[in-house]
């Protein structure tokens, strides 16, 4: 009997102190971000990085850029970087920031706003997200060919093949996590491969909480809260009002999430709570 007393209390504190996760809405800009697909945000420079699509997600028309936004009077810049296609994915090694755009891994001087070189990837057709490690090497997803490149020391080689559906990318310590479809997985140095979770939704930005927890959006205009245990929670439905929720920004420090929304046009910002 006090076994049985013991269990129960035990379950009752468990599911007392679990911790169910919210979002809260602090701002957002208005329609005037040209298709903002990737967020990256630089904290100690209070600046998100944003690449702008700017007409078809895939089309290469030349009028796709990045843009600049102030975080502290939310200022935004638009023709910081012009000239690309489709920008999607943004990553930075020092003061370099890498852009994954359809076939070319682009590299941008950020302290001169110049490109500095487009690194063409043999075959590639569909580069999405792009991550990188404290070694300074690049990972880029190649959604239409179903592989993740990875440019190292001037570089470019095939790090995962056949990975179907293969989109945002997050390096963690030694691990790649990356989405293969509605899968969240992760790889180590050995190339192991593992599956993490699997959402309803194809996913899109993957940002890790902090914790061993992840934020994952879906495209589409869903926000998971993903547990290191594999436990898959909804925080935001925005489909049914046509906001995108693409390859998010994260601040782990005040938990702020910065969601490009593509299609509505706008930036929207919530605190992870």
């Amino acid at each position: 009997m006090k076994k049985s007393i013991l269990f129960l209390c035990l379950l009752i504190s468990g599911i007392a102190t679990a911790q169910v996760h919210t979002v809260e809405k602090l701002w957002e800009t208005d329609t005037i971000i040209p298709v903002p697909e990737s967020i990256l945000p630089d904290i100690a420079a209070n600046t998100l990085y944003v690449s702008l699509i700017n007409g078809g997600g895939w089309d290469k028309d030349g009028i796709g850029g990045i843009g600049k936004m102030n975080l502290s009077n939310r200022e935004f810049v638009g023709n910081w970087i012009e000239g690309l296609d489709a920008p999607k994915g943004l990553g930075r090694v020092g003061n370099k920031l890498f852009v994954a755009d359809i076939d070319a891994v682009v590299v941008i001087d950020m302290a001169t706003a110049r490109i500095e070189k487009k690194i063409a990837l043999e075959g590639a057709t569909g580069l999405n997200d792009i991550t990188t490690d404290s070694r300074g090497a690049v990972y880029v997803s190649d959604s239409r060919k179903a592989r993740i490149w990875k440019l190292e020391n001037g570089r470019a080689s095939v790090y995962l093949d056949s990975v179907k559906g293969a989109n945002g990318l997050k390096v963690v310590g030694d691990a790649l996590y990356f989405a293969e479809g509605k899968k969240l997985k992760k790889t180590d140095a050995q190339k192991r491969i593992t599956t993490v979770a699997e959402l309803p939704q194809g996913i899109d930005g993957i940002e890790p909480v902090g914790n061993g927890d992840f934020l994952v959006s879906a495209w589409s205009g869903y926000l998971f809260y993903v547990t290191a245990s594999g436990q898959v929670d909804l925080l935001l439905d925005t489909h049914l009002e046509k906001m995108n929720t693409a390859d998010m920004g994260y601040d782990p420090v005040k938990r702020i999430i910065y969601m490009p929304t593509f299609n509505a046009k706008k930036i929207v910002s919530y605190r992870l709570r």
